[in-house]
């Protein structure tokens, strides 16, 4: 069993990226044989060693060709341009002089049948001659190709004498110079194929319809082997775009920040998120394989990081939205050290201590002067437990000139210390908290679904900026617990009741510490729709 994985260094991988990397090295490994990792450089235009570099890396942090054997189908392009010459002299490939255009015409519809080139009947030798004289670079680009002989009223499109060469007068990043043809995708993917001896080309199945070309080019060489070409459904993804030519047009756009903006489905931004590589092949793993179209809700996702993180992921308390509490009858200079859990389903983690004074924050949002009945948070005159606290009762509410509210006054009950009554009182509300002198001002980026709608490539004559969500992002000074102080970039945190986080870095643009919003507990947009 031998596969391929054969991404063209144009563009950064995504998540339906992650499915053929988990298929391709998943059933080589299932069977005991080997996948190759192979970039598809057959077109210097395109190609940049930024892209090459962020798919090896993207490829090793799935866990996959971490033994560095990387190779090019421009390794194979001496021999590729063998099987070309052998075609040409046995009378299956011709040097077509047509402008781009006029072979566009000459092809036909899907309707219509295509039409036989002019110089199609040109002789063997002639054809040899010019194709030589294009490997020599006596031709300028859109002068010649080579094209395949088989036939122009086919059915398949594919089949009415495809372009197997064009002239490029530029320099490639692995062979250098030494080319100035280039070989199309089509013939050299087949011809690599069988160069490398790959028994299944598993590609997806917008390349049923070109299976015929790449059978076709395999027979009429002496090529060393005879892969088969399977296919299987690409992954669509809710509330995304999962086309290279949409996350660059994303890019170019400046519709997100580059292609590793964390609201963009390439695995590099999904790792800047905080996603894990095992939360992505656990995705991987729940769509499975088959040919039907379907498409994935952004949701089973989600809960991939959030299962994966629910286990990993270590607990602090943070405030997204700080409004000061002053607790009256608390000693002023006082500053209690009190034990929380740092995570409740792994005691093997212990627990942490967290801070506690006179001064606190809490969530705007868990304070309503005029709450309805069920509202068992914070309110004039009501109890709630500060979670690994006390519980307290607010007894005031102080507002500024314009009428806001910019702070609460409580008391305390000095004899609740972890948050239970002595007397056996029951309070139903329990709020997280910091300590203002003790917090650490942190920059969260809440990150959310980047479209506002489910199927944005469905709305083809559209702006994308006019599909973005504008609550895509939202950046907002959080006040978190000191626990972070000694983290690195790349620690996962859950922030208790507000969702999982990422550390991205310890010093951000403003000298604060910047967290990314990976996903939020649960999912808001079920509620939602």
């Amino acid at each position: 069993m031998v596969t391929r994985f054969p991404p063209e260094p144009n563009g950064y991988l995504h998540i339906g990226h992650a499915k053929s990397i988990c298929l391709n090295f998943g059933i080589a490994e299932d069977y005991n044989g080997v996948c190759n990792f192979r970039f598809d450089d057959t077109n210097p235009s395109k190609e940049n060693i930024d892209y090459v570099n962020s798919i090896i890396n993207d490829v090793q942090w799935l866990g996959y060709a971490k033994d560095g054997n990387i190779l090019h189908a421009s390794d194979y392009f001496d021999q590729l341009y063998k099987f070309a010459v052998e075609l040409i002299k046995n009378g299956k490939a011709y040097v077509d002089s047509l402008s781009p255009d006029e072979i566009r015409e000459y092809r036909g519809t899907l309707t219509e049948p295509g039409r036989n080139s002019p110089y199609r009947n040109r002789s063997i030798e002639e054809n040899f001659d010019l194709f030589t004289r294009m490997k020599n670079g006596e031709f300028p680009e859109n002068t010649h190709v080579l094209r395949a002989k088989i036939d122009m009223s086919s059915g398949n499109i594919n089949m009415r004498d495809p372009v197997l060469y064009r002239i490029k007068h530029e320099s490639h990043p692995v062979a250098g110079d030494k080319w100035c043809i280039y070989p199309l995708y089509d013939f050299a993917h087949s011809l690599s194929d069988a160069i490398e001896g790959v028994t299944h080309s598993l590609c997806t199945m917008e390349f049923e319809d070109h299976r015929p070309l790449y059978d076709w080019c395999v027979e009429n060489v002496s090529a060393p082997s005879r892969p088969e070409q399977t296919e299987f459904s690409r992954l669509s993804l809710e509330y995304t775009v999962l086309s290279k030519r949409w996350l660059t047009k994303l890019v170019e756009d400046e519709l997100v920040t580059g292609w590793d903006d964390p609201r963009m489905p390439t695995l590099s931004g999904l790792r800047n998120r905080g996603y894990t590589a095992a939360s992505i092949l656990d995705f991987c793993e729940r769509v499975g394989i088959t040919k039907n179209f379907n498409a994935v809700e952004m949701s089973v996702l989600e809960n991939c990081i959030r299962e994966d993180l629910d286990y990993s992921a270590p607990r602090v308390m943070a405030v997204l939205d700080p409004l000061p509490v002053t607790i009256e009858n608390y000693p002023e200079d006082e500053v209690e050290w009190l034990s929380a859990q740092n995570h409740p389903k792994r005691p093997e983690l212990g627990n942490r201590k967290v801070p506690f004074s006179k001064r606190i924050f809490v969530e705007r949002s868990d304070f309503m002067e005029d709450p309805p009945r069920k509202f068992f948070r914070l309110a004039p005159g009501a109890e709630v437990r500060l979670r690994y606290a006390y519980l307290v009762t607010c007894t005031e509410v102080i507002r500024d000139q314009d009428g806001n509210v910019v702070e609460l006054r409580c008391r305390y009950d000095p004899e609740s210390r972890g948050g239970f009554a002595p007397d056996g009182r029951k309070v139903r509300g329990t709020i997280h908290w910091v300590s203002q002198g003790n917090a650490v001002e942190s920059e969260v980026n809440l990150y959310d679904r980047l479209f506002a709608v489910p199927n944005p490539a469905g709305s083809k004559d559209t702006d994308f900026a006019d599909l973005i969500n504008p609550a895509s992002l939202k950046v907002v000074n959080a006040m978190i617990e000191p626990q972070i102080e000694s983290a690195t970039s790349g620690t996962r945190y859950q922030f208790e009741r507000s969702g999982y986080f990422v550390l991205a870095s310890q010093n951000g643009n403003n000298g604060k510490p910047v967290f990314h919003r990976t996903v939020t507990l649960r999912d808001s947009w079920a509620k939602r729709n």
